[in-house]
């Protein structure tokens, strides 16, 4: 798997610069990452890349669009396995009870049914950029129901957390291309999982001079779990 930028550099509010669409289909077709300017979630699914933001419905991206921070792999073809009437820990076990080694990386992949699932955009920022923290705590929420459709993202191991999301990190995208976003809690109906291990890590950092001038470090993992978690306006799709 092919990961663009460190997440401490988005907490740091480093994300001006990012990797073309174009580059990363060609390191992978099944991945995770942000907007330009955190404006939005992004999923590549079946080598296509697609955003989820705050002001329209998700679409599909131009080649010539940037990604500030993504995950993406070749997803191959894993055994699948069906899982029914499980929430978001239900759904975490189900994923670790399938992992290779809690010291590989992990790709996961769900279609189905989504009981209800709760996804989270943020918008775009414009200079100067504001850390993620803060971009995040005006995220915009949207909970729907009854929702066909795909969750891909990734299990990492704990040792890699500021690097990358350690643990598992989710986005959703309906069959409808209606709604998307980050998953903040699913409630799975009737799904098939499937999970790929990886031994390969390839990180490319961003070249810019806001990123080669700053100093990162890490040491809080409570202001990624909290982000991850999240909280903000709320809307209803049903």
């Amino acid at each position: 798997m092919t990961q663009f930028a460190v997440l401490d550099a988005l907490l740091g509010g480093i994300y001006s610069s990012g990797a073309l669409v174009s580059d990363v289909l060609r390191w992978g077709d099944t991945g995770i990452g942000c907007c330009e300017g955190l404006g939005g979630e992004v999923l590549v699914i079946d080598g296509e890349a697609f955003e989820c933001t705050v002001d329209r419905a998700p679409r599909r991206m131009r080649d010539d669009e940037m990604l500030p921070f993504v995950d993406v792999c070749t997803f191959g073809e894993p055994a699948r396995e069906a899982v029914a009437g499980v929430d978001l820990d239900g759904l975490t076990a189900a994923v670790e009870a399938r992992l290779l080694s809690r010291n590989l990386f992990h790709a996961v992949r769900i279609d189905g049914v989504m009981a209800r699932v709760r996804t989270r955009v943020t918008a775009r920022q414009e200079p100067p950029l504001r850390p993620l923290a803060e971009v995040a705590a005006e995220q915009v929420e949207t909970e729907t129901a009854r929702r066909a459709g795909t969750i891909v993202g990734f299990w990492m191991p704990s040792v890699y957390q500021g690097v990358t999301v350690a643990g598992l990190h989710l986005h959703f995208l309906s069959e409808d291309r209606r709604v998307g976003g980050h998953v903040l809690d699913v409630t799975i109906d009737d799904a098939l999982l499937s999970v790929s291990a990886f031994a390969h890590f390839s990180l490319r950092l961003p070249l810019d001079e806001d990123f080669l001038s700053r100093d990162l470090s890490h040491g809080e993992d409570h202001r990624i779990t909290a982000i991850e978690g999240g909280a903000g306006r709320s809307s209803v799709n049903d």
